[in-house]
């Protein structure tokens, strides 16, 4: 597997199969932001060279995102393709979950193994505020598809934002105690055009887990705090289920990261909070051999970058998180 300048060992992408969502999260995106036009992002074909080369480098474990992913249109197709490479070992999914319902079966019988579902708030009112277009039942729909369809350990994300979700955050933490599910708890990161109202909203990981537990009692620290993926565990008690806490903003996790992106665009994306990428895409578009794409995957994730630059106020100013993907 690559290794970048760091040690690390990069073996985790993930892919953004499309810049565009059917909601407006008022943390994600503005309500009015304009996509790119199809043409100018990855073709069905382009995304399956992408990855075959990802894959022939060693990566081996995948996380398709968005955008919203499960709106491309051949969704289920590229996942059966990607579960066919070889030293492909695990395929997660970002959703927003509106359109499981009717894919989270078809998408299990392809090869994906489990979800990521988004959701904020158990009130549908406050729901839709957030989404801006979204309805909580649908998500909700989506969830117990999920796991009726097998797609587990079942993981439900919630970024949390002041003023929108932040009183609901022990109603959140409580589903854990009845499901056997991860709900986890993400500080808001600031991108481009909402990265002021990201500064101002933030929620720290400190601040969500003292509400947690003046709601709930205290937290018990899950694997002595080793991180799962990004998220540090913890455990109401007797809860079925467990409790994460991302703290990209307040407490990074760049020693352990293991990940590159690759946006919707065909661009290779270093850090989730540098601007730092090369583009693969347009290259490939002019007749680059796929020898000469690998190395330029590797030669990137050499200079993969070690943490964000938050603290000197320097902000990713060259997409919003659903032009990265999550």
């Amino acid at each position: 597997m690559p290794l970048d300048r760091f040690g690390r060992n990069i073996q985790y992408l993930r892919v953004s199969l499309t810049d565009k969502c059917n909601l407006r999260c008022v943390y994600c995106m503005p309500e009015d932001i304009v996509f790119r036009p199809s043409a100018e992002l990855m073709q069905d074909d382009e995304v399956i060279l992408l990855l075959r080369l990802f894959a022939d480098l060693g990566f081996s474990k995948y996380r398709l995102t968005g955008g919203e992913p499960t709106i491309r249109a051949n969704i289920v197709d590229i996942v059966r393709e990607l579960r066919q490479m070889d030293g492909v070992q695990q395929i997660g999914m970002t959703t927003n979950g509106v359109l499981l319902s009717r894919l989270a079966q078809p998408l299990k019988e392809a090869g994906l193994d489990r979800v990521n579902i988004s959701v904020d708030t158990l009130d549908p009112d406050k729901f839709h505020r957030i989404t801006r277009w979204g309805k909580l039942e649908d998500v909700w729909n989506g969830i117990l598809a999920s796991e009726e369809a097998g797609l587990t350990p079942l993981k439900l994300n919630a970024v949390v934002v002041r003023g929108f979700n932040d009183d609901d955050i022990p109603s959140l933490a409580e589903l854990t105690i009845e499901h056997d599910w991860q709900f986890r708890f993400i500080e808001m990161m600031p991108f481009a055009d909402v990265a002021e109202f990201a500064q101002q909203q933030i929620v720290t990981d400190v601040e969500i887990r003292q509400r947690i537990e003046d709601a709930l009692g205290p937290l018990e620290l899950v694997d002595n705090g080793k991180l799962d993926g990004e998220a540090r565990l913890y455990r109401l008690p007797g809860a079925r289920g467990t409790i994460g806490l991302i703290s990209s903003v307040t407490e990074p996790f760049c020693a352990s990261c293991n990940r590159a992106r690759l946006t919707a665009d065909g661009v290779l994306r270093l850090c989730l909070l540098r601007d730092k990428e090369v583009d693969l895409l347009t290259p490939l578009r002019q007749g680059a051999t796929l020898e000469d794409l690998k190395q330029m995957i590797l030669d990137g994730i050499w200079h993969k970058p070690w943490g964000h630059d938050l603290d000197n106020n320097i902000i990713p100013l060259t997409r919003v998180m659903s032009q990265i993907g999550g």
